[in-house]
């Protein structure tokens, strides 16, 4: 620790903090437009300009200058600075003087109005004239994608954009070209980026340089209400806020949670928000002479509490990847009481077995954790894909610790350097007898993490003891290296659907007498399941149904509305206040931002209505009361925010099954397009247009 003075006032300080750091652990306010916590020091805008007591008779920049970096006082006394002396305020006013000769004055117009930055430190710090009357520098606008819009007049070159692709991002695709008058930011050919973190540049640029193209000319900040959610693109539960305008979601922007997310989200997170308005189921329907037809609510419920009855229970359910805990409770709650025990929330053939500890099935490491690791094993997986902030986190563990990384799966560029140790089980065998040359690096590593990915525990061909075999194999290699103990779990399941976690907490699996989602299947083509639920599953195989009643609970008109006999449109997640459980297990809420649009309701709702009708009638009228029949069951979903650790020796115990496996079990991401993941992605417009941009820089990749 040093000690400095700022403004007069002694603090104490970590001796590697900059001035600017400690100037605000002492409450004073330093203005920056090229510094950010994240990235790192560039020094180039000069706005956060301080006076040094014994220092050069002329401003510092406090972002480049560390405390240990000043000297005592003559007779030893500390070090001090000042942030607003009269030097210092004619320092930043030339500064922003600069800044603006060549800055348009198109505030008016600029989508930037009310969140820039430079507006307003240009308010707070700058002076009311300016003595450049010459022409102004004009740039020529560049694009950069369908995401994000550029009007590179107004950049003022902080190179945040460039330094947020190049290090948090690993696609180095954005850079500064030219000198002097001729500098601009470009992405050097002119093509669309393709990192699936970049919009976040848009939140990092100070400046109406780089702006959302969805959102653009749409709405002004303060015409909107804004409401703190939880995404649910992926399994990663990133914290965002909601901004609507009437019954409208106009934009969806990130919320800071340092365990999860930091300060960005994907760009599927980001801009999926056109497909709210797209698509939407709503009104009920009920198909007659193999039509679906408009109904009302009343006889909706009746036709399918018609069917219900004559299948008895011959009724089985399946939830998607967007289903909230409340929902899924409610469901599973109805089919037991009609005797049934088919429910699954798992893919097709999944090896994750229902009876295994919490441990097995979570990211025991936790998301913040990875940082700490010194050595990661990738199975099955592709991060960058399934859960693009996984990665970033990854990556970031990466540049900090130099730490090796193996991978058993699909070769992809994942934005930073592994081993590639192959793509089956005979890879996986290897490491875990010691045989590859990764698994030294894991031996040796003192927190190493053992990530397994769905795409090595699903395999619908081989069926669920292929999974379940891999599993064993990857628990024993986290149990040989050291990474199975109270003080460091390393074993890690990495799902890439928001439902999945907090389906298997409260068991929405097979019950007594019940079937996976893949046998459910099979048994309706056989006619052994009469009626089928679908609570927003559209990722499974709709032919596969045969001649069964299916019912589609969902948002929106997808695959499984296109099948279904009967729809009963339902909330999306931004319209309802759900529970969900991410890949980490942390417990987190969403919050409703608008309404369902027409005749749509919540699902535990329709859920609850639905029992009605069946004179099967749930114990709950209210949301209140659904969630104390939920707490008093799983009483860990009533911590939000907290993860409820798993149990280390169940893992230990599973590194001791497992038999010899197919040896043909090839693994690979269950992710194939990043962009179409799920309904909501399907009716975006946006997501549309970056599935094709992605699959033509494909194409000319393979050429």
């Amino acid at each position: 620790m040093a000690q400095i003075k700022v403004d007069g006032e002694l603090i104490e300080v970590p001796d590697y903090y900059t001035l600017m750091q400690a100037a605000e652990a002492a409450g004073a306010e330093i203005p920056r437009f090229c510094y950010h916590e994240r990235l790192s020091v560039a020094g180039n805008c000069r706005m956060c300009l301080v006076e040094v007591k014994g220092g050069p008779p002329k401003p510092q920049a406090s972002c480049a200058l560390s405390v240990k970096d000043l000297r005592p006082g003559p007779n030893g006394e500390p070090p001090e600075m000042f942030t607003n002396t009269p030097m210092v305020k004619k320092a930043r006013e030339g500064v922003m003087e600069f800044l603006l000769i060549n800055h348009p004055l198109d505030c008016p117009i600029c989508d930037q109005g009310g969140e820039c930055d430079l507006q307003d430190q240009a308010m707070a710090y700058g002076i009311d004239k300016s003595r450049y009357a010459e022409n102004k520098r004009a740039v020529e606008n560049k694009y950069i994608g369908p995401l994000v819009k550029t009007i590179m007049t107004r950049c003022i070159h902080c190179t945040r954009c460039v330094r947020f692709t190049t290090e948090v991002a690993g696609v180095s695709e954005l850079g500064l070209i030219g000198r002097g008058e001729d500098a601009e930011i470009t992405t050097y050919l002119e093509r669309a980026m393709t990192s699936e973190l970049q919009g976040n540049v848009v939140d990092l640029c100070p400046v109406g340089a780089l702006t959302s193209r969805p959102f653009a000319f749409t709405a002004r900040p303060w015409e909107l209400v804004k409401t703190q959610s939880i995404d649910v693109m992926d399994a990663v539960g990133s914290n965002i806020r909601i901004d609507a305008r009437g019954s409208e979601v106009m934009r969806i922007v990130p919320r800071l949670n340092e365990d999860i997310n930091e300060e960005w989200i994907s760009d599927k997170s980001r801009f999926i928000w056109d497909g709210l308005k797209s698509q939407r189921l709503d009104r009920p329907y009920l198909r007659k002479n193999g039509k679906l037809v408009a109904t009302d609510w009343d006889s909706a419920l009746s036709g399918v509490a018609r069917a219900v009855r004559k299948a008895g229970a011959k009724v089985g359910a399946i939830a998607g990847d967007l289903a909230g805990v409340e929902e899924m409770y409610a469901l599973k709650k109805l089919l037991n009481g009609l005797g049934s025990g088919h429910t699954d929330c798992r893919p097709a053939m999944s090896g994750i077995d229902p009876g295994l500890d919490r441990a097995a099935y979570i990211f025991n490491p936790t998301i913040a954790g990875i940082e700490k690791a010194d050595a990661l094993l990738i199975i099955g997986a592709n991060p960058r894909k399934e859960a693009s902030l996984v990665n970033a986190r990854i990556r970031k563990a990466w540049r900090q610790n130099d730490m090796p990384i193996g991978l058993i799966g699909d070769k992809a560029d994942l934005t930073y350097d592994y081993q590639y140790l192959g793509n089956d089980l005979a890879a996986l065998k290897d490491v875990a007898n010691g045989t590859s040359k990764f698994s030294r690096a894991l031996k040796a590593a003192k927190h190493p993490i053992i990530l397994v990915g769905e795409g090595a525990l699903s395999h619908a061909s081989q069926g669920k003891q292929a999974g379940r075999d891999v599993m064993a194999l990857a628990a024993k290699i986290a149990a040989d290296c050291g990474a199975l103990s109270e003080e460091w779990n390393g074993f890690g399941v990495l799902h890439n659907a928001a439902a999945r976690v907090g389906g298997l907490d409260i068991g929405f699996v097979p019950g007594e007498g019940g079937v996976c989602s893949a046998d459910q299947a099979a048994l309706c083509a056989r006619g052994d399941i009469e009626v089928m639920f679908l609570l927003g599953a559209d990722e499974v195989d709709m032919n596969a149904f045969g001649d069964a009643f299916v019912v589609y609970i969902g948002s929106h008109g997808d695959a499984g509305a296109h099948r279904a006999d009967a729809i009963l449109p339902a909330a999306a997640y931004t319209e309802k206040s759900a529970t969900y459980v991410n890949t980490e297990g942390r417990v987190q809420m969403s919050v409703r931002a608008v309404f369902p649009p027409g005749e749509a309701k919540e699902d535990w709702a329709i859920v609850r209505a639905l029992s009605g009708h069946l004179r099967k009638k749930l114990p709950f009228d209210s949301l209140g009361e659904l969630r104390a029949h939920l707490y008093e069951d799983f009483p860990h979903l009533a911590r939000l925010d907290a993860i409820k650790k798993g149990d280390v020796a169940a893992l230990s115990s599973l590194a001791d099954g497992g038999s010899a496996g197919s040896p043909d079990l090839v693994f690979s991401s269950p992710v194939r397009d990043f962009y179409l993941t799920n309904p909501i992605c399907r009716a975006s417009a946006v997501m549309g247009e970056c599935a094709q941009l992605a699959a033509g820089a494909s194409l000319k990749a393979a050429e």
